[in-house]
């Protein structure tokens, strides 16, 4: 059984640099990641940026990072296969 993961995350398109920028609390008490690309949220262009930018950041496959809520919004619901949510604290930690 493979692991996977979802976590939300906060993104922020028209961004001057792709990067993350660290974890948040939101409203609800949920962890949240917070994203900014250079894309903007045209045709999906945004999204893609994203899954790339989380792909190379967890060292996955852009395979294994799905947009699985938010597909049109800002906050979104993200998959990620093959890993578990203390995994990805931890890849990310260092950024």
């Amino acid at each position: 059984m493979s692991d996977h993961a979802r976590l939300h995350v906060r993104l922020t398109p028209g961004a001057a640099h792709d990067r993350i920028d660290g974890w948040d609390v939101d409203a609800d008490g949920r962890d949240i990641l917070k994203c900014r690309v250079r894309a903007k949220p045209i045709e999906g262009q945004a999204n893609a940026a994203l899954i790339a930018l989380l792909s190379q950041a967890l060292k996955v496959r852009k395979a294994d990072v799905v947009i699985a809520r938010g597909d049109q919004s800002r906050s979104k619901a993200v998959e990620v296969e093959g890993l578990s949510l203390d995994d990805i604290h931890s890849r990310l930690t260092d950024l």
